[in-house]
Protein backbone atom coordinates (compact mmCIF):
# COMPACT_ATOMS: atom_id res chain seq x y z
CA UNK A 1 0.00 0.00 0.00
CA UNK A 2 1.58 3.26 -1.13
CA UNK A 3 0.83 6.84 0.65
CA UNK A 4 -2.24 6.93 -2.01
CA UNK A 5 -3.60 3.60 -2.73
CA UNK A 6 -7.11 3.73 -3.05
CA UNK A 7 -9.55 2.89 -0.48
CA UNK A 8 -11.55 -0.29 -0.90
CA UNK A 9 -15.45 0.71 -1.14
CA UNK A 10 -17.06 -2.53 -3.01
CA UNK A 11 -16.14 -5.27 -0.92
CA UNK A 12 -17.77 -4.82 2.47
CA UNK A 13 -16.82 -7.05 5.25
CA UNK A 14 -16.88 -8.56 8.53
CA UNK A 15 -14.54 -10.26 11.36
CA UNK A 16 -11.11 -8.55 12.44
CA UNK A 17 -9.80 -5.51 10.91
CA UNK A 18 -6.42 -3.92 12.45
CA UNK A 19 -5.99 -0.28 11.67
CA UNK A 20 -2.92 2.17 12.05
CA UNK A 21 -3.55 5.12 14.12
CA UNK A 22 -2.18 8.33 14.31
CA UNK A 23 -2.36 11.34 17.29
CA UNK A 24 -1.61 13.90 19.34
CA UNK A 25 -1.60 12.69 23.17
CA UNK A 26 -1.09 16.70 24.49
CA UNK A 27 -4.83 16.74 25.40
CA UNK A 28 -5.73 13.36 26.44
CA UNK A 29 -5.02 10.92 29.62
CA UNK A 30 -3.06 8.25 27.11
CA UNK A 31 -4.02 5.57 25.07
CA UNK A 32 -5.95 3.58 27.57
CA UNK A 33 -9.80 4.39 28.51
CA UNK A 34 -10.10 6.05 31.71
CA UNK A 35 -12.99 7.90 34.32
CA UNK A 36 -11.07 10.67 35.55
CA UNK A 37 -10.28 12.31 31.59
CA UNK A 38 -10.06 11.99 28.12
CA UNK A 39 -8.58 9.05 26.00
CA UNK A 40 -7.32 8.21 22.30
CA UNK A 41 -9.20 4.51 23.06
CA UNK A 42 -12.40 6.10 24.22
CA UNK A 43 -12.24 8.53 21.20
CA UNK A 44 -11.66 5.63 18.36
CA UNK A 45 -14.17 3.23 19.91
CA UNK A 46 -16.91 6.18 19.78
CA UNK A 47 -16.19 6.99 16.00
CA UNK A 48 -15.27 3.42 15.19
CA UNK A 49 -19.02 2.33 17.26
CA UNK A 50 -21.40 4.90 14.90
CA UNK A 51 -19.88 3.60 11.68
CA UNK A 52 -20.66 0.00 13.01
CA UNK A 53 -24.07 1.46 14.60
CA UNK A 54 -23.06 -0.94 17.37
CA UNK A 55 -20.11 -0.67 20.16
CA UNK A 56 -16.59 -1.69 19.51
CA UNK A 57 -13.66 -2.63 21.32
CA UNK A 58 -10.30 -2.10 20.44
CA UNK A 59 -6.57 -3.82 21.32
CA UNK A 60 -3.73 -1.56 21.02
CA UNK A 61 -0.30 -2.62 20.47
CA UNK A 62 0.81 -0.45 23.20
CA UNK A 63 -0.28 1.61 25.65
CA UNK A 64 1.03 5.09 25.80
CA UNK A 65 0.72 7.67 29.08
CA UNK A 66 -0.44 11.04 28.95
CA UNK A 67 0.65 13.38 26.71
CA UNK A 68 2.58 10.82 24.29
CA UNK A 69 2.22 10.64 21.01
CA UNK A 70 1.84 8.25 18.08
CA UNK A 71 2.52 8.18 14.14
CA UNK A 72 1.92 4.48 13.93
CA UNK A 73 -0.15 2.63 16.78
CA UNK A 74 -1.76 -0.63 15.45
CA UNK A 75 -5.11 -1.53 16.55
CA UNK A 76 -7.42 -4.29 16.13
CA UNK A 77 -10.85 -5.14 16.65
CA UNK A 78 -13.95 -7.50 15.82
CA UNK A 79 -17.39 -6.72 14.24
CA UNK A 80 -20.07 -8.57 12.72
CA UNK A 81 -21.17 -6.04 10.60
CA UNK A 82 -20.03 -6.18 7.39
CA UNK A 83 -17.93 -2.80 6.23
CA UNK A 84 -16.01 -1.62 3.66
CA UNK A 85 -12.18 -0.68 3.94
CA UNK A 86 -13.28 2.87 2.76
CA UNK A 87 -16.00 2.65 5.31
CA UNK A 88 -13.76 2.20 8.34
CA UNK A 89 -11.35 4.81 7.42
CA UNK A 90 -13.48 7.38 5.78
CA UNK A 91 -16.07 7.08 8.41
CA UNK A 92 -13.83 6.77 11.02
CA UNK A 93 -12.41 9.93 10.80
CA UNK A 94 -15.19 11.96 10.17
CA UNK A 95 -16.64 11.49 13.35
CA UNK A 96 -12.74 11.67 14.87
CA UNK A 97 -11.59 14.53 16.59
CA UNK A 98 -8.36 16.40 14.58
CA UNK A 99 -5.94 15.43 16.58
CA UNK A 100 -6.34 11.50 15.92
CA UNK A 101 -6.51 9.71 12.76
CA UNK A 102 -7.03 6.69 11.20
CA UNK A 103 -3.82 6.32 8.47
CA UNK A 104 -5.40 2.72 7.13
CA UNK A 105 -7.62 -0.29 8.11
CA UNK A 106 -6.65 -3.73 6.44
CA UNK A 107 -8.52 -7.31 7.05
CA UNK A 108 -6.40 -9.69 9.16
CA UNK A 109 -6.80 -13.50 10.54
CA UNK A 110 -8.81 -14.48 13.78
CA UNK A 111 -4.91 -14.94 15.35
CA UNK A 112 -3.93 -11.00 14.65
CA UNK A 113 -4.31 -9.55 17.79
CA UNK A 114 -2.33 -6.11 18.35
CA UNK A 115 -1.22 -6.53 21.59
CA UNK A 116 -0.10 -10.18 22.12
CA UNK A 117 1.25 -10.63 18.89
CA UNK A 118 3.59 -7.96 18.41
CA UNK A 119 7.25 -8.84 18.70
CA UNK A 120 8.62 -4.86 18.76
CA UNK A 121 7.80 -1.39 19.73
CA UNK A 122 9.32 1.39 18.44
CA UNK A 123 9.64 5.07 19.97
CA UNK A 124 11.10 8.30 19.21
CA UNK A 125 12.17 10.96 22.10
CA UNK A 126 12.80 14.24 20.47
CA UNK A 127 14.74 17.25 22.01
CA UNK A 128 15.16 20.57 21.29
CA UNK A 129 18.38 21.74 22.06
CA UNK A 130 18.96 25.25 22.19
CA UNK A 131 19.55 28.22 24.46
CA UNK A 132 15.80 29.27 23.63
CA UNK A 133 12.78 27.41 23.60
CA UNK A 134 10.90 26.61 20.53
CA UNK A 135 7.17 28.17 19.73
CA UNK A 136 6.32 25.82 17.33
CA UNK A 137 6.28 22.15 18.14
CA UNK A 138 7.22 22.41 21.65
CA UNK A 139 3.85 19.99 22.35
CA UNK A 140 5.59 17.87 20.78
CA UNK A 141 9.59 17.34 21.40
CA UNK A 142 11.09 18.37 24.75
CA UNK A 143 13.68 21.47 25.25
CA UNK A 144 16.96 21.16 27.04
CA UNK A 145 18.77 24.25 27.35
CA UNK A 146 22.41 23.08 27.83
CA UNK A 147 24.41 22.01 25.19
CA UNK A 148 24.38 18.15 24.45
CA UNK A 149 26.65 15.92 23.32
CA UNK A 150 25.21 13.51 21.10
CA UNK A 151 27.86 11.45 20.77
CA UNK A 152 28.26 10.56 24.79
CA UNK A 153 24.80 9.69 24.84
CA UNK A 154 24.89 7.40 22.29
CA UNK A 155 28.21 5.45 23.39
CA UNK A 156 26.11 5.13 27.27
CA UNK A 157 23.23 4.32 25.61
CA UNK A 158 24.94 0.99 24.23
CA UNK A 159 25.20 -0.40 27.31
CA UNK A 160 21.19 -1.01 27.46
CA UNK A 161 21.37 -2.80 23.98
CA UNK A 162 19.96 -6.76 24.93
CA UNK A 163 17.77 -8.52 27.11
CA UNK A 164 18.36 -7.10 30.72
CA UNK A 165 16.48 -6.44 34.15
CA UNK A 166 15.69 -2.70 33.95
CA UNK A 167 14.32 -2.13 37.48
CA UNK A 168 16.48 0.90 37.76
CA UNK A 169 14.15 2.55 34.33
CA UNK A 170 10.48 1.22 35.66
CA UNK A 171 8.10 3.64 37.50
CA UNK A 172 7.46 2.89 41.13
CA UNK A 173 3.54 1.79 39.79
CA UNK A 174 4.77 -0.38 36.72
CA UNK A 175 2.12 -3.27 37.06
CA UNK A 176 4.69 -5.96 34.71
CA UNK A 177 5.39 -9.29 36.12
CA UNK A 178 8.46 -8.76 35.29
CA UNK A 179 11.11 -6.03 34.70
CA UNK A 180 13.65 -8.04 32.08
CA UNK A 181 12.76 -6.59 28.51
CA UNK A 182 15.22 -7.16 25.25
CA UNK A 183 16.00 -3.64 23.55
CA UNK A 184 17.29 -4.17 20.07
CA UNK A 185 18.89 -0.81 19.69
CA UNK A 186 19.04 2.50 20.87
CA UNK A 187 20.32 5.44 18.27
CA UNK A 188 21.49 8.99 19.31
CA UNK A 189 21.40 11.72 16.62
CA UNK A 190 21.56 15.28 16.18
CA UNK A 191 19.83 17.04 13.38
CA UNK A 192 20.45 20.63 14.02
CA UNK A 193 19.03 21.58 17.10
CA UNK A 194 16.76 18.35 17.31
CA UNK A 195 18.16 14.94 18.94
CA UNK A 196 16.93 12.12 18.40
CA UNK A 197 16.48 9.06 21.16
CA UNK A 198 15.35 5.86 18.71
CA UNK A 199 14.77 2.61 20.67
CA UNK A 200 13.10 -0.52 19.73
CA UNK A 201 12.47 -3.65 21.94
CA UNK A 202 10.25 -6.51 22.67
CA UNK A 203 8.09 -4.21 25.26
CA UNK A 204 8.77 -1.63 27.41
CA UNK A 205 8.28 -1.44 31.23
CA UNK A 206 6.20 2.08 32.33
CA UNK A 207 7.61 4.98 32.07
CA UNK A 208 11.50 3.24 30.87
CA UNK A 209 12.08 5.08 27.88
CA UNK A 210 11.54 8.64 29.78
CA UNK A 211 13.55 7.22 32.44
CA UNK A 212 16.27 6.28 29.99
CA UNK A 213 16.34 9.22 28.29
CA UNK A 214 16.51 11.29 31.62
CA UNK A 215 20.37 9.59 32.44
CA UNK A 216 21.10 10.13 28.36
CA UNK A 217 20.19 13.91 29.13
CA UNK A 218 22.42 13.86 32.55
CA UNK A 219 25.48 12.20 30.28
CA UNK A 220 24.98 14.66 27.32
CA UNK A 221 25.24 17.78 28.90
CA UNK A 222 28.59 16.44 31.20
CA UNK A 223 26.42 16.17 34.82
CA UNK A 224 27.71 12.59 34.53
CA UNK A 225 29.80 10.02 33.04
CA UNK A 226 28.98 8.13 29.78
CA UNK A 227 30.00 4.92 32.39
CA UNK A 228 27.32 6.00 34.62
CA UNK A 229 24.19 4.89 31.98
CA UNK A 230 25.68 1.28 32.20
CA UNK A 231 26.02 1.30 36.00
CA UNK A 232 22.48 2.39 36.63
CA UNK A 233 21.17 -0.73 34.46
CA UNK A 234 23.57 -2.81 37.14
CA UNK A 235 22.35 -1.04 40.47
CA UNK A 236 18.83 -2.39 39.59
CA UNK A 237 17.47 0.43 41.60
CA UNK A 238 15.50 3.39 40.41
CA UNK A 239 16.77 5.72 42.81
CA UNK A 240 19.82 5.61 41.62
CA UNK A 241 18.94 7.13 37.95
CA UNK A 242 17.73 10.32 37.08
CA UNK A 243 14.83 12.59 36.29
CA UNK A 244 12.37 11.04 34.18
CA UNK A 245 11.94 13.30 31.22
CA UNK A 246 8.70 15.53 30.02
CA UNK A 247 6.10 12.78 27.63
CA UNK A 248 5.75 15.17 25.17
CA UNK A 249 9.39 14.33 23.70
CA UNK A 250 7.92 10.81 23.24
CA UNK A 251 6.48 9.55 19.94
CA UNK A 252 4.85 5.47 19.65
CA UNK A 253 6.52 5.51 15.78
CA UNK A 254 6.13 1.67 14.72
CA UNK A 255 5.41 -2.22 16.08
CA UNK A 256 6.21 -5.83 14.23
CA UNK A 257 4.08 -8.43 14.76
CA UNK A 258 4.59 -12.52 13.83
CA UNK A 259 2.29 -14.35 11.53
CA UNK A 260 1.29 -14.32 8.29
CA UNK A 261 -0.86 -11.10 8.41
CA UNK A 262 1.03 -8.21 6.46
CA UNK A 263 -0.01 -4.71 7.45
CA UNK A 264 0.65 -1.52 5.41
CA UNK A 265 4.40 0.47 5.20
CA UNK A 266 4.20 4.16 6.20
CA UNK A 267 6.93 6.62 6.43
CA UNK A 268 8.32 6.28 10.16
CA UNK A 269 8.00 9.65 12.07
CA UNK A 270 6.86 11.76 13.56
CA UNK A 271 6.48 14.84 11.26
CA UNK A 272 10.04 16.41 11.74
CA UNK A 273 11.89 13.35 11.09
CA UNK A 274 10.10 12.31 7.47
CA UNK A 275 12.56 13.44 5.27
CA UNK A 276 15.15 10.78 6.75
CA UNK A 277 12.72 8.50 4.12
CA UNK A 278 12.90 5.58 6.38
CA UNK A 279 9.82 3.47 6.09
CA UNK A 280 8.27 1.01 9.11
CA UNK A 281 10.03 -2.74 9.58
CA UNK A 282 13.59 -1.77 8.02
CA UNK A 283 14.98 -2.33 11.47
CA UNK A 284 15.47 -6.09 12.26
CA UNK A 285 13.84 -7.67 15.10
CA UNK A 286 16.40 -9.89 16.78
CA UNK A 287 15.91 -13.25 18.46
CA UNK A 288 15.48 -13.68 22.31
CA UNK A 289 14.40 -15.59 24.70
CA UNK A 290 11.04 -14.25 24.14
CA UNK A 291 10.72 -14.80 20.64
CA UNK A 292 11.94 -18.21 21.62
CA UNK A 293 9.09 -18.65 24.27
CA UNK A 294 6.74 -16.96 22.03
CA UNK A 295 7.32 -19.82 19.20
CA UNK A 296 7.14 -22.47 21.68
CA UNK A 297 3.85 -21.05 23.17
CA UNK A 298 1.90 -20.41 19.18
CA UNK A 299 2.99 -23.89 18.44
CA UNK A 300 1.21 -25.63 21.24
CA UNK A 301 -1.80 -22.94 21.27
CA UNK A 302 -1.00 -21.10 24.55
CA UNK A 303 -2.54 -18.12 24.44
CA UNK A 304 -0.67 -14.70 25.17
CA UNK A 305 2.72 -13.98 24.73
CA UNK A 306 5.72 -12.98 27.12
CA UNK A 307 5.60 -9.45 25.11
CA UNK A 308 1.89 -9.78 25.98
CA UNK A 309 2.25 -8.68 29.62
CA UNK A 310 4.08 -5.59 29.02
CA UNK A 311 2.82 -2.31 30.17
CA UNK A 312 4.46 0.12 27.59
CA UNK A 313 4.92 3.87 28.28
Amino acid sequence: MSLFTLLDEHHPRAGRFAMGIEYDGSRYYGWQRLKEGPSVQQALEEALARVARQPIEVFASGRTDTGVHATRQIIHFDTPVARAQKAWVMGGNANLPADVRIQWAVPVSDDFHARATATARRYRYLIFNSSMPPALGHATMTWHRSPLDEQRMHAAAQALVGEHDFSAFRAARCQSSTPWRHVHFVDVTRHGPLIVVDVQANAFLHHMIRNIVGVLLAIGDGRRTVEWCAQVLASRDRTQAGITAPPQGLHFVDARFAGKDVLPETPLGPTPLLFLGEWTGEREVPIGEYLRTTARMQRHGLGETPAASCDEK
